[in-house]
């Protein structure tokens, strides 16, 4: 992570957009704004690492599905939700589903700073090791679970072959349903799928936890 933090603003206001970025930027931080949640997850997987302010009023897409979808995808960036001002259920809602913390509007510049601060102080004590194992279990949601039966095949050793025998399908059907889930874990062999299917605990006690 670059020495100047980053934050990830994700507000359908415009004005909300600039006066929290003018702010944010005042206080030292780095910030990328995005017009809704819909722009943000076109280019999240290939965004720098930090954390994510999220409204949780948006058209197309409310702030609590597109954190569902940052956590289908194994985004592992740190949450913040900004929510309307007595919006409790919103914020118990956006607690359970993994964000770190919840700011009302209107806020202010003290209790956001130190809900920000409180949260990139959690992306830092996270090894690298716990954002890998987040992100592959992320990934191997995507899967379906006759994919994922094929997924604990690979990891236990057998050949398609047997992955057949043992499913009662057949190899050609094993192997479309391996080159779906290779894809969808972003693998290109399979030493990448079984890594990625490590990190998620695939293997070290049967199937992985969900």
């Amino acid at each position: 992570m670059s020495e100047q933090k980053l934050i990830h603003l994700v507000d359908d206001d415009d004005a909300v957009r600039h006066s929290a970025s003018f702010m944010l930027r005042h206080a030292g931080f780095a910030v990328k704004t995005y017009t809704d949640g819909v722009a943000f997850l076109e280019v999240v997987e290939d965004a720098a690492a930090g954390c994510i302010l999220l409204d949780v009023q948006m058209p197309r897409m409310d702030g609590l599905e597109v954190q569902e979808q940052l956590n289908a995808r194994g985004v592992a960036m740190p949450v913040i939700v900004l929510t309307g001002h007595g919006d409790v259920n919103v914020a118990v809602k956006a607690m359970k589903a993994g964000a770190v913390d919840f700011v009302e509007k209107p806020y202010e510049k003290q209790t956001l700073v130190e809900a920000l601060n409180r949260a990139f102080q959690r992306l830092e004590e996270r090894s690298q090791r716990d954002l890998l194992v987040d992100e592959a279990r992320g990934k191997i949601e995507h899967l379906t679970p006759r994919e994922r039966e094929v997924l604990e095949g690979l990891v236990d050793g057998h050949t398609n072959k047997s992955i057949a025998d043992s499913l009662d399908i057949s190899p050609r059907t094993v192997e479309i349903h391996r080159a779906n889930l290779m894809e969808k874990l972003g693998a290109t062999s399979l030493s990448g799928v079984l890594r990625i299917a490590f990190a998620a605990g695939v293997g070290f006690g049967g199937k992985v936890t969900d």
